[in-house]
């Protein structure tokens, strides 16, 4: 916006919301194809299932390190035409479209963990300023629509990727074939189209919208004289860890709680309906396995369509009960979905408590965030949200670093039953939230 922002946030319309929001479909697209497939191509690469908690050590690690960095980044910045966050959504979404493309021409598996390395440290470059960006335009009324609609375009996003490489096959006649490549064609050309759709996805989002320049007319002046190079940076980071807001560390309680539950779903779950219910293998039956994982990936798409339809309903739910109860009882949902995931003998009922999962990943995509940002001082919502991230990844790396020989030594290697434990971890996280987080209302205007 080229006029000067007093601080008073203006009341946004439908598609001012659509346009901020709709980069994060292409950011979803590229991170579902990611979370529904890294697990295979690592088994197609000859990985042991204990070794995949370890193999996917490379997403929380990033995020550690990458999101806080470019939140103090970002909140720092003000470019005349991209603004303050959409200069990263650019670099990132072209990072990350490159990193699509080369991941499925992996040829070992040392190669496929190194890619995931850059692909999620660029991913997390566009990811991180979204969520500010959310918080930076719209004032404590509208940012449950907000953050509700970057759920819905998330939950579109996931559907469309997750029956992406089955569909290659039925409607194009793609092949499951390897052809002489480690990895299937239809997973590999699911990468490109992935890597297409996230960078166009990027760039509507960043000559769609629009950011408020600085209301401070001194503030290149006071970031100039607080900027004391990179360790001022460091300080300051790890100064806004040691005075994080209440209702933050609240939050991050039941953040700790949530993600280890989705982690284990992503780690086993599309591996242990293609090993265990369908009994293929990525060796010695590659089709039936591969079969096996895209009906995997198809309930998973009804999750994904549960959460984009879902998403609508959230701003109402948190007018009738507030945003801590919606999220206890969507968290609940979840648990129990994932829970019975382990019991189901028909494929089919997998629909079910996959669409109980995608209640609860609609709410977890919005409400914490939504709760968080009304705590939030302005000039720091780019860090902050950043450092809200650690309450995600640590939990993930602890998965990552330990959980292999949990897998193999208590659970032996069940995969699907790691996934109920996973439930259990979401059942806590919703009592965790009834019990210690405090409902923030919206000021009345």
């Amino acid at each position: 916006m080229s006029t000067a922002y007093t601080g008073i946030k203006p009341r946004l319309g439908f598609w001012q919301i659509w346009n901020m929001c709709f980069g994060f479909f292409g950011i979803q697209f590229g991170w579902s194809l990611q979370m529904g497939n890294m697990s295979a191509i690592y088994e197609y690469l000859g990985a042991s299932p204990e070794q995949i908690p370890g193999l996917w050590l490379a997403a929380p690690m990033t995020g550690l390190i990458v999101q806080p960095i470019i939140g103090y980044l970002s909140d720092r910045t003000w470019h005349p035409r991209l603004g303050r966050r959409r200069p990263f959504f650019l670099i990132g979404a072209v990072l990350s479209s490159l990193a699509l493309f080369v991941m499925p021409n992996a040829s070992a598996v040392w190669m496929a963990a190194g890619t995931l390395w850059i692909l999620d440290s660029c991913i997390n470059i566009s990811m991180e300023p979204f969520r500010a960006f959310v918080a930076d335009n719209l004032d404590e009324k509208q940012r449950p629509f907000g953050f509700a609609m970057q759920s819905m375009f998330i939950g579109l996003a996931s559907f469309v990727a997750g029956y992406l490489p089955q569909k290659l096959v039925e409607w194009f006649g793609v092949s499951r074939d390897k052809s002489g490549s480690a990895i299937p064609q239809n997973i590999m050309l699911s990468f490109y189209i992935g890597g297409a759709v996230f960078l166009l996805a990027v760039l509507y989002t960043v000559f769609r919208s629009k950011e408020y320049p600085p209301a401070d007319p001194d503030w290149k002046q006071k970031l100039a004289a607080s900027n004391k190079g990179f360790s001022g940076g460091v300080k300051e980071i790890f100064s806004s860890i040691a005075h994080m807001p209440s209702q933050m560390k609240r939050l991050a309680l039941v953040n700790f709680l949530t993600w280890p539950g989705l982690f284990l779903m992503w780690f086993y779950y599309s591996t242990g309906v293609a090993a265990e219910l369908f009994h293929g293998d990525p060796q010695t039956s590659a089709e039936v396995y591969t079969k096996g994982l895209e009906y995997a990936n198809t309930t998973s798409a009804i999750l994904n369509l549960v959460t984009f339809i879902f998403s609508f309903a959230l701003p109402s739910l948190v007018g009738m009960f507030g945003k801590k109860i919606t999220h206890t009882l969507c968290l609940l949902i979840g648990g129990v979905g994932l829970l019975a995931v382990d019991h189901i003998q028909d494929p089919a009922y997998l629909y079910v408590a996959m669409g109980m999962v995608g209640i609860a990943w609609a709410s977890i995509l919005s409400m914490p965030y939504s709760m968080l940002a009304g705590s939030l001082p302005e000039n720091k919502i780019g860090i902050y949200m950043g450092i809200f991230n650690f309450f995600i990844v640590l939990p993930e790396i602890i998965a990552s670093l330990f959980f292999g020989s949990i897998m193999k030594q208590v659970l032996h290697n069940d995969r699907l039953l790691a996934v109920a434990v996973g439930g259990g971890l979401l059942c806590l996280a919703a009592v965790a939230c009834l019990v210690f987080v405090k409902e923030h209302k919206a000021p009345e205007v």
